[in-house]
């Protein structure tokens, strides 16, 4: 007969294991900075939305200020998601090479720098809203700019809902030169 639990135990062992293997410093290094890439793109995507969201004609203090804040958050999870992306295709991910002969590639980065130049019009918006809000002044949003921040906004979301598609094709080798 054999012990209770004693097949458990094992288990729990062997789990131990694979797990202490699984976090070495090489592979935690590379999942942190695959989850920071993922969650930085998610948190753009988020803000981008919120951003969508909230425009609107005439609006009010906190309505505005919200915008300013959502935009600084977009901001630094760009800025974010670009340097975690440079680390992932220097040191990271699966070689500069595998990354730079792929034409996938450089149509992700292409959207990745379309999306944030066309963000600048927004941006620098958003920024002169903030003149007035410190006065304690609403900012002057007629509503031919709410409809034109609207557009911009939704062309970035449809640029940046793109990026992921091209990721999955990358990684399933679409784009690599035939061997």
């Amino acid at each position: 007969m054999r012990a209770a639990g004693g097949y458990g135990r094992c288990t729990i062992c062997y789990s131990h294991m694979v797990l202490a293997v699984a976090f070495t410093s090489d592979v935690a290094k590379s999942a942190g900075v695959a989850y920071v890439h993922y969650l930085s793109f998610m948190l753009c995507f988020a803000a981008l939305v919120v951003e969508r969201r909230l425009i609107k004609a005439s609006p009010n203090r906190r309505e505005a200020t919200a915008m300013v804040i959502t935009d600084i958050v977009y901001g630094i999870a760009a800025l974010v998601l670009l340097v975690s992306g440079i680390l992932r295709v220097m040191y990271f991910g699966q070689g500069a090479e595998f990354y730079t002969q792929n034409p996938l590639f450089w149509w992700k980065v292409g959207l990745y720098l379309s999306v944030g130049g066309l963000s600048l019009y927004p941006t620098v918006t958003y920024i002169l809203w903030a003149i007035p809000l410190r006065k304690g002044e609403l900012p002057q949003v007629s509503e031919v700019l709410a409809n034109r921040l609207s557009w911009i906004i939704n062309i970035e979301l449809a640029g940046f809902a793109s990026i992921p598609l091209m990721a999955t094709l990358m990684a399933r080798g679409v784009g690599l030169p035939a061997a």
